[in-house]
């Protein structure tokens, strides 16, 4: 009986959804673990902008919020901008000009948010539905202005209109006669020859004013606008669509917006002569959330393994539900690993929630119908780091360099796995590998006591790739993550020429 509880423990967490986009809402709302004080955070009405590495669950916590939201009797409007338009095709032509691509990329996300709002007014969840379709149709209108960029002939004909009518009769007998009759009309004419390209503008002043519009029509409901996957845009029209929403959202009184992006894949603003384009952050947007810093656990294991035992606990729950006749244990994950197995697991997760599920995953598959024991875990954090992590960099010889002589040095040299990098040489190299969560950082700002003028980023070399370099010693215990000057800093660009 145990080990047929121990084989459906197993199952369940094999069973866990690894993305938030393919669970319904109700699982979402069900799922969801906010770290720390994030929730708070989140679910204040401020303008914000969340960021965030891939895996950390930006899109789960932008999904619960709006299901919160519907719940409270608000409108919350869901954007998902890799589906907008045509991301690979027109935005990334480098043919056409910035500033074509990125009015049809501020017109094709319009067209997206009329939709739904067009959606929820035809549904009659509205109660103000006529001023809620007033609202869209003075969106319409601002948001599809075309002009045409190019020359324009016209040709008129000018004229009186003129009718005329001839007849004729003619006697051919006595009392017969025969008779024809003619009628011919001229009237004034116009024409009008355009030659050019139609291009879009979108006229902020009307469009801002048919946004408020729209906010008043779902009164007293609040107006939320959800955009996820921002950093999917390209990264030169990305200030485009921030331009947008400074202008034509973010005044709007009842109206709020939410940006969920990868940090160092975002491009919010750009300085121009006289003024500047797009969202300066910390003032058109209250704040900027960090989920990377929210669930960084390194001063305080105790908090992370509380959450992710909660995160598992949530998930698992229903799933073995639907599977045993029996009560469901009420200390599942527990019930699941060995001592000491479940923190390797949340060690080798890195933070990152997705990466602990896809790693408990294949743990439950190693261990069959046993616990789960460190060296499954171990063995599954290398074969995830093999699977999925080392291939994401594999057409990228600069990261893939920039990884190699690190790991030499760091691994190889010192024998430990956290390593100290003076903010400035922070390279693109840097971003693709934390992208990757090949390296991950742990703290920022680390202040040289020696030279308090100089700021360093802490950073760990992943879980699974340093046991998967330790081989045969993965048995034994992993160093843990300190951070001591004369030992961590990394001369990064010293390494890469030696390399």
């Amino acid at each position: 009986m145990a080990q047929a509880i121990q084989m459906h423990l197993n199952q369940a967490l094999m069973r866990i959804p690894r993305r938030a986009e393919s669970a319904d809402r109700s699982t979402l709302a069900a799922t969801y673990v906010a770290a720390g004080s994030f929730s708070a955070m989140i679910n204040s009405a401020d303008h914000q902008i969340l960021f965030g590495r891939r895996g950390t669950g930006k899109t789960h916590a932008l999904l619960h919020l709006q299901e919160l939201l519907e719940r409270t009797g608000d409108l919350a409007i869901y954007l998902d901008l890799r589906t907008i338009g045509s991301t690979g095709g027109l935005y990334a032509n480098p043919a056409v000009s910035p500033a074509q691509r990125g009015t049809q990329l501020l017109v094709d996300t319009l067209e997206s948010v009329h939709d739904r709002l067009f959606a929820h007014a035809v549904d009659g969840h509205s109660p103000n539905q006529d001023a809620l379709l007033r609202g869209l149709d003075a969106l319409v209108s601002a948001a599809t202005e075309v002009e045409v960029i190019g020359e324009t002939e016209q040709e008129q004909t000018f004229g009186d209109a003129v009718e005329r009518e001839c007849s004729a009769e003619l006697s051919i007998a006595p009392n017969v006669k025969a008779g024809a009759r003619h009628r011919t009309s001229a009237t004034a004419s116009s024409r009008r020859k355009r030659t050019g390209v139609e291009q879009h503008r979108v006229l902020f002043g009307p469009l801002s004013r048919a946004v408020q519009a729209v906010a008043d029509g779902v009164r007293p409901a609040r107006l939320w606008l959800l955009l996820d996957e921002w950093s999917s845009v390209p990264l030169d029209l990305q200030p485009f669509l921030a331009d947008l929403l400074r202008r034509s959202v973010l005044p709007v009184r009842g109206a709020t917006v939410k940006i969920a992006a990868i940090e160092h894949r975002a491009r919010f603003f750009v300085p121009l002569a006289d003024d500047y384009l797009g969202i300066e952050v910390g003032s058109d947007a209250a704040s900027a959330v960090s989920l990377d810093d929210a669930l960084v656990f390194d001063q305080s294991p105790e908090d992370a393994q509380a959450f992710f035992r909660e995160l598992f606990a949530s998930h698992v729950r229903p799933i073995l539900a639907s599977m045993l006749r029996t009560a469901v244990p009420g200390a599942s994950v527990d019930a699941a690993f060995h001592t000491g197995a479940f923190p390797e697991l949340v060690r080798a997760a890195e933070g990152v929630p997705r990466d602990a599920i896809n790693i408990a995953a294949l743990a439950a598959q190693h261990a069959r119908g046993e616990k789960i024991t460190t060296a499954h875990v171990r063995r599954a954090a290398r074969d995830w780091y093999l699977r999925d992590k080392q291939a994401a960099i594999s057409r990228d010889e600069d990261a893939e360099r920039v990884l190699g002589a690190l790991v030499d040095e760091v691994v190889g040299r010192r024998r430990c796995r956290t390593f100290l990098l003076p903010a400035r040489d922070r390279t693109a190299a840097i971003d693709t590998l934390c992208d990757a969560r090949l390296l991950h950082i742990l703290r920022r700002g680390v202040v040289d006591p020696r030279r308090p003028g100089r700021l360093y980023d802490g950073y760990a070399i992943d879980y699974g790739c340093y046991v998967s370099l330790l081989a045969g010693d993965t048995a034994k215990n992993i160093p843990a993550d300190v951070f001591t000057f004369d030992k961590a800093v990394v001369d990064l660009p010293r390494l890469c020429r030696s390399s």
